[in-house]
């Protein structure tokens, strides 16, 4: 599906959509030469595109303001900068979102809310998400406010409601910080059950609003099944999980394995991972809530009787990357494959001539159009250690599950949990937050 002539009017002011007025073919063709020079000697697919590329984001954010003549506005920072370009509908976010948004924005006289200003630190609303299930319809409104007291909040959720019957839940999230970060620590249920859930690749996920969850749920089912192809899983493998999240790639992987292991920093995350596989009856998966190249690390330490060997990684990590730490910390565990799944071929390049520095050898890359008409592409990496690699093996292990010390992390584990998630950086200027 071409969209030659259709150009968004703030397109230029946004920036957040880089191509447009680009045919589509040529967009992907254009994100196969950008993947194919940060990627070597690494064999390059065709990226896989969508039939129907456009209000694929099923995460919308916006910021609240008003204009010169004290008008509200919502929509998204100018590029470099944080001056608010007015977006009524955008071509690539979900439609009911942006109408849910709008009506927002249209409440606030009434109510007597006003938007927060981030010169003078004065007002109340400062920016609102709405996410939206895609298999299940549900959706979720979260209202980011610099206090926790919405006025009115009955009638306000009452009034929303009445004209978008669909939201499912409603939570404030309270950011009460001097800061230009996007989400508080701090959510405060209004209406519903305060998350959504949603199906993805036979599995049913809750997604709470820190939560991190792929944008684009058609492509995300495409990217997994090929993340999963590229493990060669056959249900004898031990698999680890590392930035696993709420645990969807390490759930999807679990049908095909014998154990998984997923590891996430964010202690809501895993609070949801955990809750995700209890929902599913996924038996065969556990996560920890750590940093997942020390936890790999203490596994490498584990004792000689403790160890049993890692077959494949699975690594999604932010766009920065990972770190040589990370890295080292997979390399001395030494799994048969490592399967990497990037937002940013430029920092994939980067890591992969670290890999290929240390054992393994990058033999395919297939490219995954998660973001039409922008300039983002994701890419799924397939890494095979080499002979230098299967050396470091003989020092690798994990701990076996069913052991004490085993079990005594994961109660741990499950009761960090639920203490309090890291905050949640605010997008740059100009630059969506996948």
């Amino acid at each position: 599906m071409d969209n030659e002539q259709k150009v968004c009017p703030v397109a230029k002011k946004c920036g957040g959509c880089q191509l447009q007025g680009v045919p589509y073919k040529k967009q992907l063709e254009k994100k196969r030469q950008l993947v194919k020079q940060c990627m070597g000697d690494v064999r390059v697919l065709a990226p896989i595109g969508m039939e129907e590329p456009e209000h694929y984001r099923n995460k919308v954010h916006a910021a609240f303001g008003r204009d010169r003549k004290g008008n509200v506005i919502s929509g998204v920072y100018e590029s470099g900068t944080h001056h608010i370009v007015p977006v009524d509908r955008c071509m690539i976010e979900d439609e009911q979102a942006d109408a849910i948004i709008a009506t927002i924005r249209g409440l606030l006289k009434s109510f007597r809310i006003k938007t927060y200003d981030e010169d003078s630190g004065y007002g109340l609303l400062r920016h609102v998400m709405v996410r939206t299930a895609h298999a299940t319809g549900e959706i979720l409104v979260v209202l980011v406010l610099a206090s926790p007291i919405l006025p009115a909040k009955n009638n306000f959720v009452k009034a929303l409601r009445a004209a978008h019957p669909e939201i499912t839940s409603i939570v404030i999230n309270v950011n009460d910080r001097h800061t230009s970060m996007v989400l508080g620590e701090r959510n405060i249920l209004l209406y519903g059950k305060g998350y959504i859930e949603d199906e993805l690749c036979g599995n049913r996920y809750r997604i709470s609003p820190n939560s991190f969850y792929q944008v684009n749920a058609v492509q995300t089912k495409v990217l997994y099944e090929k993340a999963v192809e590229y493990a060669h899983l056959t249900g004898k493998e031990t698999v680890i999980d590392a930035y696993c999240g709420i645990g969807t790639i390490g759930m999807t992987a679990a049908a095909h394995a014998k154990q998984v292991i997923g590891v996430e920093l964010n202690p809501s995350a895993v609070k949801d991972a955990i809750a995700n596989a209890r929902r599913n009856d996924c038996k065969n998966i556990s996560f920890y809530n750590e940093d997942a190249g020390v936890y790999m690390r203490k596994l490498v330490a584990a004792p000689a009787g403790e160890r049993v060997p890692v077959d494949v990684v699975f690594m999604d990590p932010p766009r920065s990357g990972s770190s040589e730490t990370f890295l080292e910390a997979v390399t001395l565990l030494s799994p048969k494959r490592v399967v990497y799944i990037s937002c940013d071929p430029h920092t994939l390049g980067r890591d992969l001539d670290y890999m290929r520095k240390h054992g393994y050898r990058p033999v395919e890359c297939q490219p995954v159009d998660m973001f039409p008409y922008t300039d983002d592409i994701e890419n799924v990496v397939l890494l095979e250690r080499t002979r230098q690699g299967h050396e470091s093996q003989r020092q690798s292990g994990t701990v076996k599950p069913g052991n004490y010390r085993y079990s005594k992390e994961l109660r741990k584990v499950r009761t960090a949990a639920s203490g309090r998630g890291p905050k949640t950086s605010k997008p740059q200027s100009g630059k969506r937050s996948h």
